[in-house]
């Protein structure tokens, strides 16, 4: 029987923070990303080798379901996104990725919770780099997670972006 060819769509979306560009499935949202992080052109050819999917160049209707939801979200309408979502990495990244999902909108945790709560309290730095690795920016809350002494360190998007933020988030919390 022939395996059945995922198809990969597309759509670039203006937020506040810088223009991000969202892949998705017929079933979920597999990326979210800003433009100008060189790592999206990395993270569409991992996903689509993972997925065996073809890109499409077009948007489906999560890409746009997923562009309202956005603007909810930074017009402090929404704090939670309800579209299904896709992680593609190892079963390490998947684990902390799942972690991350559950900081509450308006929290923080440091990145030794987060590494307690995956369950390898001495992989603190195998955490953050996975962090750094989330495809799926503001859905899989990446941004909540700062440094043991309260500072903001790494985000992927840059940390006046993480800042960003986390400050709409304390605000509308």
């Amino acid at each position: 029987m022939k395996k059945k060819i995922l198809k990969l769509y597309k759509k670039k979306i203006i937020t506040p923070i810088g223009v991000m560009i969202a892949m998705a499935t017929d079933e979920a949202i597999c990326v979210l990303d800003f433009l100008d992080q060189t790592t999206w052109y990395r993270d569409q050819a991992e996903v689509l080798l993972r997925l065996e999917a073809k890109d499409m160049e077009q948007e489906n209707a999560l890409l746009l379901e997923l562009e309202k939801q956005l603007k909810e979200y930074f017009a402090k309408e929404r704090k939670e996104f309800t579209l299904p979502i896709t992680l593609v990495g190892t079963p390490f990244q998947e684990e902390v990725w799942k972690v991350l999902q559950t900081i509450p909108y308006g929290e923080t945790r440091t990145y030794k919770e987060q590494a307690i709560a995956v369950g390898n309290p001495k992989g603190v730095r195998a955490v953050a780099n996975t962090n750094s690795k989330n495809r799926l920016s503001i859905i899989v809350p990446c941004h909540r997670v700062i440094g043991s002494n309260g500072t903001l360190t790494g985000y992927a998007g840059g940390l006046s972006r993480k800042e960003f933020l986390l400050n709409l988030e304390k605000s509308n919390s």
